[in-house]
């Protein structure tokens, strides 16, 4: 019998900054990096087990009304042009709502049907595509409570404003002030110098469409979260150091290892046909890797560089090997950051426009439907798992997109040496991975 609950929202509201946002700051300029994002709004939602504090409930509100003070673009909306947010602190749209379940009941459910998180996305973010995206408040927050304790806190934000790396920062610091009752005029944690180091745009003349807008899949996604426990990634380790003949000349991280597993058992064949054609999209946090740019460290905004990693057809044999697929991720992925690490504004643009126009615009691979396209988002080491608003860290996290299929690394909260991954992938695909012998051999799920 399909688990049944019901969210009943009990109030929408807009919170504005604590402090206005002066006059020079009205009109934040979006950057080059904000303008090719996805148009999507991107929800997370974090499950806190041990919040029955309706006290440090309502300091939600009031520690985000003075952290907008400094994130000023959040409260915000964009202009007609697209090419700016008009920092007019219009507000962050706050939702309060409960839910006629225990939180532990869910969670247990939840282990057999991720998919259930859905229902504590921000009321109305699944009606927003790239129709309406510009006309919706940049952020929207959604607190649910349960009965006996407990609550689900979902943020959303629009991608051509910020990425991900900014919404974890963001989220991190807010509760550090929301815990500690920071002041607004001590809040200073993220630069906006991006629409200055890589401006808007003409790209008309310099980007076609994609010849398959991004591969988005029609077909419907869903989630299931598949856990590395430290004594599993040993022994996935072992399996590289014990192979003979494949030097890899390096250690490969953990989550090399893991994506090159998942990657090999998706697009290997079941029966006698080939292994399927592929690109894995691997998203570069540009922060830190510019030598030339040390000032874009903690960057409001978008900062991301996809990486394609392409598999072909004439790599079958090797692809059969962990140690090549390893390799494929780990000297591509090498490939772009040493031609970033001294390079211009300038350069970088023209270095993203290039792999667009090689790897997602052109016929051999974007408008090749055979072609199978997967991302891997690793927020591992990012400090979103140690959000801790007052009530310990969240026991459980669900990240949004369903417009593509995704694979979500992040570290474990109970062995902090193990990984969590939770897969978005069309189910023909779920099916497969689930019983792939070697994901059995190392995941539970």
């Amino acid at each position: 019998m399909k688990y049944s609950m019901q969210v009943n929202i009990l109030s929408k509201n807009l919170i504005k900054p604590s402090l206005p946002t002066p006059k020079h700051l009205e009109n934040y300029k979006l950057s080059f990096f904000d303008q090719v994002a996805d148009v999507a709004h991107l929800p997370l939602v974090l499950f806190y087990p041990h919040c029955d504090n309706n006290s440090k409930i309502d300091e939600l509100e009031e520690s985000l009304s003075r952290i907008l003070t400094h994130l000023y673009p959040l409260a915000g909306r964009f202009a007609e042009d697209e090419s700016s947010i008009l920092c007019l602190d219009q507000g962050v749209t706050y939702i309060k709502a409960t839910v006629n379940c225990k939180l532990d009941d869910f969670l247990q459910q939840a282990n057999k049907d991720l998919d259930l998180a859905l229902s504590f996305w921000p009321q109305g973010i699944m009606d927003v595509d790239d129709t309406n995206l510009f006309v919706t408040p940049v952020m929207v927050v959604q607190v649910t409570t349960f009965e006996c304790g407990g609550l689900a806190l979902s943020i959303s934000h629009a991608h051509p404003a910020m990425d991900g790396f900014t919404t974890f920062k963001i989220i991190y610091e807010w509760a550090k002030v929301c815990k500690f009752g920071t002041p607004s005029k001590e809040i200073n944690f993220m630069n906006f110098n991006l629409g200055t180091l890589f401006p808007y745009k003409d790209l008309t003349t310099i980007l076609e469409p994609p010849v398959d807008e991004g591969k988005r899949t029609n077909s419907k996604l869903i989630a299931r979260k598949f856990v590395f426990e430290e004594d599993a990634i040993s022994r996935l380790r072992q399996k590289f150091d014990s192979t003979t003949g494949e030097g890899l000349g390096f250690k490969p991280s953990r989550v090399e290892m893991i994506t090159a597993l998942l990657w090999r058992s998706l697009i290997r064949p079941t029966t006698s046909s080939h292994f399927k054609r592929s690109i894995m999209s691997f998203p570069l946090n540009l922060r830190g890797k510019v030598a030339t740019l040390p000032e874009i460290s903690n960057s409001f905004g978008n900062l991301i560089i996809d990486i394609p990693i392409k598999f072909e057809h004439d790599d079958e044999t090797k692809m059969e090997s962990l140690h090549h697929i390893v390799k494929l991720i780990k000297e591509s992925v090498q490939v772009i950051i040493s031609k970033c690490v001294n390079a211009t504004p300038d350069e970088i643009v023209s270095l993203v426009i290039d792999l667009y126009k090689d790897n997602y615009a052109g016929l051999e691979w974007g408008g090749d439907n055979e072609v199978v396209n997967f991302t891997c988002a690793s927020l591992c080491r990012f400090p979103v798992q140690n959000t801790d608003f007052g009530w310990g860290k969240p026991s459980l996290m669900h990240f949004g997109s369903r417009h593509s299929q995704v694979f979500w690394l992040y570290d474990d909260t109970e062995c902090e040496a193990g990984i969590v991954v939770q897969m978005d992938l069309e189910e023909k695909y779920m099916d497969k991975l689930a019983c792939d012998q070697d994901i059995m051999d190392f995941a539970k799920f």
